[in-house]
């Protein structure tokens, strides 16, 4: 019984390891398969991968195309437009009359008359509050001119009408100055002041004071010429304080808000300038 057993006992044990041996080569032929079958699938479906992504960023290029495509149109109807006036003013003054201003709208009237080509504008309020935070007036203009106009502009040069903040180089052909109430009238008593001072030196008389005298002695607008035309907006029929001296033949449209303004109100204002005719004074 023993002899019969121990055979009995090793037959069974070679018969179950035949079986895990068996079972090994099972499972190595079902990972091939497993590594083949992938290896195909990749295979098959990379290039709809790569379709697929290509598919994707042409879309993306796409979508940012037609804002490229606009902003262009937009600066090729801007130069167009400044070319079709009958005059384009050299100097504009954005006058602000309302309690709360629009850094983001300032900052677009601003670029569209960078665009059409005018040379010289001052942005006023009669609180101050642009020229107070005129860092962030500066940075909303940064932002809307390299979207609007791009790489379309040279030098653009920003001052400040009382000399003591730094002037900062943007890109574009215009010169800006942030005004607030202390720029005019504080110059016309400084003026004032000198010419009694010459007076009373025996360097000039009474008589020698006239308009070009009074030119002569003004600084608040630093080598910039008066300004052709002033856009106010706002309900208040006044410029409450704007440059008073050197807006005495300056042109004056009223309209009804700069918050949301439209470029096509602003042309039209440029329009409504250029169809009138000026006496200067007579």
């Amino acid at each position: 019984m023993s002899g019969a057993g121990g055979l009995a006992w090793r037959a069974l044990h070679a018969l179950l390891r035949a079986l895990l041996c068996l079972q090994r080569a099972l499972l190595a032929c079902l990972r091939g398969r497993a590594a083949a079958a992938a290896a195909t699938s990749c295979a098959l479906l990379a290039p709809a991968a790569r379709a697929l992504g290509f598919r994707e960023a042409r879309a993306a290029w796409r979508r940012r195309g037609p804002a490229r495509g606009a902003a262009a149109r937009g600066r090729q109807r801007w130069r167009a437009d400044g070319r079709a006036l009958r005059k384009l003013p050299v100097h504009v003054g954005l006058v602000v009359t309302e309690e709360e201003p629009s850094y983001a709208d300032m900052a677009s009237l601003v670029v569209w008359c960078m665009a059409v080509g005018i040379s010289y504008v001052s942005v006023y309020d009669h609180n101050g509050i642009f020229k107070r935070n005129n860092a962030r007036l500066m940075d909303e203009i940064l932002k809307q001119q390299q979207e609007l106009l791009g790489l379309d502009c040279s030098k653009y040069s920003v001052e400040f009408a009382n000399h003591d903040k730094t002037g900062q180089v943007l890109n574009c052909q215009s010169a800006l100055k942030v005004l607030s109430p202390e720029d005019g009238k504080a110059d016309i008593v400084k003026a004032a002041q000198n010419f009694c001072q010459l007076v009373a030196q025996q360097q000039r008389t009474h008589s020698d004071l006239d308009v070009n005298m009074l030119d002569n002695l003004l600084s608040s607008t630093n080598g910039f010429p008066d300004p052709d035309l002033v856009l106010k907006f706002g309900p208040v029929d006044s410029t409450l304080g704007f440059l008073p001296w050197h807006i005495r033949l300056t042109e004056i449209i009223s309209l009804p808000s700069h918050l949301n303004i439209s470029y096509e109100d602003f042309f039209s204002a440029l329009h409504h300038y250029a169809a009138c005719e000026q006496r200067w004074g007579k």
